[in-house]
C-alpha cells in the first residue's frame, strides 16, 4: 500500500524482561476515581456514570525521555496513576471477564494544564486542551502479568525532588480495574494495544522546569523523569 505522505511511526512502550515492545492503539483515562482527589478538586463523584477522556497515543513519553514544559500554561500539574495495558479487547465486557484482557501494568503521569482545565470547567467546555497536549503522558516500561501483579494493598506514589507528593493504596480506587474496563467497553470497543490510566489520588500539584519526579507502583513498575524547558 502507498500513502500520499509518510505514515507516522507506531507508538510503543518498552516491556520489562523483553526486547519486544508493546504497540499502543488508544490511551483512555478515568477521572475522579479516588474520593480524596475528587474532594481536593471540589468535585462530586457518580460511580454509575464515570468520567472518561482520551489522550493521543503520541502524547506518551517513554524510555526515560525528558518531558518538555508545555506551552500555554502556568500551572502544569502532576497526577500519578496505575496504567493497564490490554492484550485483548471486546464490547460489553463483564467485570468477571475483564482481567482476562490485561497484558500488564505500568505507572504513569496524567499531566494536566490545570489553568486551562479550570477555565474549561467554568465554561462547560471539553478538557482536550488541558489533558491531551503533546508529551502529557509519561509512562514507565510495562510489567507483564507473569512477572508481577498489583493487588489491593499495592502502593501508588509520586515524589518530586525527593518530596512525597502523592501516595495511596489501589484499594482506595472507587472503581477497580475490572469495573473500569467493563464501563469503558460499554462506550468503546476495546482492542489490543489500548492503555487505560486508572485515576489519581489526592496531592496533585505543580511541576516546574528542572523538577525531577519518581513514580512507583510498588513491586511492579517505576518511572523517573524530569521537566525541561521546551
Amino acid at each position: 500500500m502507498s500513502y500520499v505522505i509518510d505514515p507516522p511511526p507506531q507508538v510503543s512502550v518498552p516491556v520489562l524482561g523483553s526486547a519486544a515492545r508493546f504497540p499502543v492503539r488508544r490511551v483512555f483515562c478515568i477521572g475522579r476515581n479516588y474520593a480524596d482527589h475528587a474532594r481536593e478538586m471540589g468535585a462530586t463523584v457518580d460511580t454509575a456514570a464515570p468520567i472518561f477522556f482520551c489522550k493521543p497515543a503520541d502524547a506518551l513519553v517513554t524510555d526515560g525521555a525528558d518531558v518538555p514544559y508545555p506551552a500555554a500554561t502556568a500551572e502544569l500539574h502532576h497526577e500519578v496513576e496505575m496504567v493497564v495495558a490490554l492484550a485483548r479487547g471486546g464490547r460489553e465486557i463483564e467485570p468477571a471477564a475483564a482481567e482476562g484482557l490485561i497484558f500488564g501494568h505500568g505507572v504513569g503521569l496524567d499531566l494536566t494544564r490545570r489553568d486551562l482545565q479550570a477555565r474549561a470547567k467554568a465554561r462547560g467546555e471539553p478538557w482536550d486542551a488541558a489533558k491531551a497536549f503533546d508529551h502529557s503522558a509519561p509512562l514507565s516500561a510495562l510489567c507483564p502479568l507473569e512477572r508481577a501483579r498489583p493487588h489491593a494493598d499495592t502502593l501508588l506514589s509520586l515524589t518530586v525532588n525527593g518530596e512525597l507528593r502523592q501516595s495511596a493504596r489501589l484499594a482506595d480506587m472507587l472503581l477497580n480495574v475490572p469495573a473500569i474496563l467493563a464501563a469503558l467497553s460499554r462506550l468503546f470497543e476495546l482492542r489490543p494495544g489500548d492503555l487505560v490510566f486508572t485515576g489519581t489520588p489526592a496531592g496533585v500539584g505543580p511541576l516546574r522546569c528542572g523538577d525531577r519526579f519518581h513514580a512507583a507502583l510498588d513491586g511492579v513498575a517505576t518511572l523517573d523523569g524530569r521537566i525541561v524547558q521546551a
